[in-house]
């Protein structure tokens, strides 16, 4: 198809008026006042650790009723390279695979989808530099009282909510700690093993071989394996206009502190001496063992100048047993505050068929389809499905969106394990 087709069948997208989309958000009472308030502190030992900080941002630029804002930690691991290309880019790519001219709620639907296919096609433009640094990446989008997190590899972020309540709202893709990690990642044709040094005993945490990684989940990686995905965990919540903090970091701050160590410490304290001081405890705790990064991020009602104090509730043993801390990597994790914290949305799977949804984004008068990944228009004929499959396979629906450019279904069999071998020659 020529270039001019391409531009007619976009021009034919209907756009919505500014003016309409303000009306929208007005009449339907979606304008949520609170603000925001946020600090940082970081101490380097092998510099590879980034953060972004983006807290006025616009769904629809020119409106600021539609802000929201964008905070992020990006850890690197040999070499700096692909935490700098992730800040850089994630943000645009993740933007640009949510539609335009939608409601708010919808685009907050929307944007579950979008955090999966910005992650992965970072990850494909990186390793496209045939650079072979890797980084984890915890990606929070703050939408009124809405929070959306979007995490691979082990830089966490945990919610503190009014009555003291801690709340983990992202995974750590750790092998050691991930069970069910280490089984996809065997199964898509890795090997998860202990370093073996001279002939001695298996020493230190669990990694994935070839490589040697220690996390199943991050961007970049090329060397590894593409068994080493950057599809991420997703979880979207609400809290109550009551406000709540997050405190977002890098390892360097975990495995020193616990989330609820981490949380107690600052409480009562502005963002910026909060983040200076959980910074302070996990190395009065372990020392600089490595880059320490930490964001304290206060969602406040808008008329309180700093976040309420949260003082905890007396629990007796029932209660503490009911809604204690839980498992950091517990699928069934909820958030227990009960009328503070209302849990919206939560999905791991590295499977792209099952985070893509079924939306089948085809032109049927210009034969065009649109990559649910890469975003790029191509004629029709030279995509695939996500959910298509080997000939004549049960599961194979070819006909069932979303569709897939043929660089994008590449990587989603390679991270699968399903890429096609080469054919054996027999003589």
């Amino acid at each position: 198809m020529s270039e001019a087709e391409i531009t007619r069948m976009k021009q034919k997208t209907t756009s919505v008026p500014l003016g309409t989309l303000i009306g929208r958000e007005l009449r339907n009472d979606k304008v949520e006042q609170r603000t925001i308030k946020y600090g940082q502190a970081a101490l380097a030992k092998k510099g590879e650790d980034c953060f972004l900080i983006k807290p006025d941002c616009q769904r629809i630029p020119g409106n600021p009723l539609t802000s929201f804002s964008v905070f992020a930690i990006f850890d690197g691991h040999n070499g700096i390279s692909a935490a700098i290309f992730a800040k850089e880019n994630l943000l645009n790519n993740v933007l640009s695979a949510i539609p335009e001219g939608i409601s708010r709620e919808e685009w907050l639907q929307a944007l579950r989808r979008a955090l999966v296919a910005g992650f992965v096609k970072t990850d494909i433009e990186f390793q496209q530099k045939g650079e072979t640094s890797g980084t984890t990446v915890t990606f929070v989008v703050i939408d009124g009282w809405t929070i959306t997190v979007a995490s691979v590899g082990d830089s966490r972020c945990i919610l503190d909510t009014q009555g003291g309540v801690v709340s983990l709202l992202t995974v750590d893709h750790r092998l050691e700690e991930n069970e069910e990690e280490r089984q996809r990642v065997t199964a898509s044709g890795g090997e998860v093993g202990r370093l073996n040094v001279f002939g001695c005993n298996e020493v230190g945490p669990l990694r994935c071989w070839p490589g040697g990684l220690c996390l199943s989940r991050s961007i970049g990686d090329t060397d590894v394996g593409e068994f080493i995905v950057p599809v991420p965990h997703v979880k979207q919540v609400k809290i109550s206009n009551a406000g709540g903090r997050l405190i977002i970091a890098s390892d360097g701050i975990w495995d020193a502190l616990s989330s609820d160590s981490a949380a107690e410490s600052c409480r009562g304290l502005p963002a910026e001496l909060a983040a200076k001081l959980v910074v302070k405890k996990a190395l009065s705790s372990r020392g600089l063992k490595d880059d320490t990064t930490c964001l304290v991020v206060d969602i406040i009602p808008y008329d309180h100048p700093i976040l309420p104090p949260t003082p905890r509730k007396k629990q007796n043993l029932l209660t503490s047993f009911l809604f204690g801390r839980r498992s950091q990597n517990a699928r069934s994790n909820k958030l227990s505050a009960v009328g503070v914290v209302e849990e919206l949305f939560e999905e791991g799977s590295a499977m792209l068929a099952e985070r893509l949804g079924k939306d089948s984004p085809l032109d049927s008068s210009s034969g065009l389809f649109r990559c649910a990944v890469c975003q790029a228009d191509q004629p029709a004929s030279e995509g695939l499905s996500v959910n298509s499959g080997p000939f004549l396979s049960p599961a194979s629906k070819p006909w069932e969106g979303p569709f897939l450019c043929a660089t994008c279904r590449r990587k989603k069999d390679a991270m699968e394990g399903t890429r096609p071998s080469r054919p054996i020659i027999t003589a």
